[in-house]
């Protein structure tokens, strides 16, 4: 529900946790410029939230990796959350998906003409791309609103409409990075999942965001493909009557299983914590859920994110190399405002681009 009829209660909690004047104090510093803050030479846009997990970050950055690689040599930097690794890597064809987290190999994956790279310290890591990859025309900074010692050009901020900021709190009572006060730093406010919003809704949170900060504020949702499998084996079709067996590690798996359902198939969610790595006993938990399911129309669907860290499982069996199919999702900028949308990033990156 889009409104804020928990505000006193949400403000008398953020004004008693320590965590929201710890994360006020930092803010402040920087924008004191008493804590330093590097400004790359190059376009660089942020994808992020003030949110724990689940506002779409990844799907954002594909999509504007479609708007930008066919004009543009894009690289993608992300901290790899969850990689066995420390330090900057860039990767390449072969790097495996621990070395550089689930989200950077989904992308290097998928699209094959850019680069992908891994840092903790994003200025560090810039600084290696520029060296690393001369020819780099445009950085984006995947989940990076708060690693404030990077100044991006444009700060895109994600937030579901699902779980609003406005009704949520700072950690620990809430899943807040910090406060909602952070929206100053936006240049552009996607409020993402919107499937469901009324026009009246819409209209309320584009005020919000105003009160905040007047920026450009888009809408968003998932547009759900279609089932591939992961394999290489035969593809199949959900259908009304198909069984599925629903295995996820992302922080949010309740509209995936929706939107199955609407397909017409009958669902059974075998949740993971997100990111979750699998393990031997995952895989034997998994194979017994999908055998208890009877009858021969059925399948196991997972996602992209999930996908890659199944892929090159030891531990994957047979049977279930034959049943495993994957659901891509792509963001769909809503109420005919793509091309605004797509205007002020194609507009930023060509006035800012080396040879403008």
């Amino acid at each position: 529900m889009i409104n804020d009829k928990h505000g006193i209660a949400k403000k008398v909690l953020d004004i008693v946790n320590p965590y929201s004047w710890i994360t006020a104090t930092r803010n402040r510093l920087f924008d004191a410029e008493v804590l330093t803050t590097y400004i790359p030479e190059i376009p660089t846009i942020c994808v992020g939230n003030i949110s724990v997990g689940g506002t779409g970050k990844t799907p954002h950055t594909e999509y504007l990796i479609r708007l930008l690689k066919e004009k543009w040599h894009v690289t993608v930097l992300s901290r790899g959350y969850g990689r066995k690794s420390k330090g900057y890597i860039l990767a390449d064809e072969s790097t495996p998906m621990p070395v550089i987290g689930d989200e950077p190999f989904q992308i290097k994956s998928k699209f094959k003409g850019i680069d992908v790279a891994v840092c903790e310290k994003r200025a560090i890591g810039i600084e290696r791309i520029l060296d690393d990859r001369k020819k780099t025309d445009v950085i984006l900074l995947d989940d990076s609103f708060q690693h404030r010692h990077v100044k991006a050009g444009i700060n895109i901020l994600l937030i579901d409409s699902s779980r609003p900021i406005w009704q949520d709190c700072i950690l620990p009572f809430g899943r807040m990075r910090e406060s909602s006060g952070g929206i100053k730093r936006a240049d552009i406010v996607v409020i993402t999942k919107c499937n469901n919003l009324t026009s009246e809704q819409k209209a309320w949170c584009r005020d919000y965001i105003k009160r905040e900060k007047d920026v450009p504020v888009f809408f968003s949702s998932m547009r759900y493909g279609d089932i591939y499998p992961l394999f290489g084996q035969e593809k199949k079709e959900i259908t009304a009557g198909t069984d599925i067996l629903l295995v996820t590690g992302i922080a949010r798996p309740q509209p995936l299983k929706e939107e199955i359902e609407k397909r017409g198939a009958n669902v059974k969610l075998l949740r993971y914590a997100d990111h979750h790595n699998f393990t031997p006993n995952d895989l034997d938990e998994i194979e017994k859920e999908y055998n208890r399911i009877n009858g021969n129309n059925k399948m196991i669907i997972t996602t992209e994110k999930d996908a890659t860290r199944l892929l090159l499982h030891p531990g994957v069996s047979q049977m279930l190399k034959k049943s495993i199919h994957v659901l891509p999702i792509e963001v769909e900028i809503l109420d005919n405002e793509k091309d605004i949308f797509n205007k002020i990033i194609l507009d930023y990156v060509t006035e800012n681009s080396r040879n403008s």
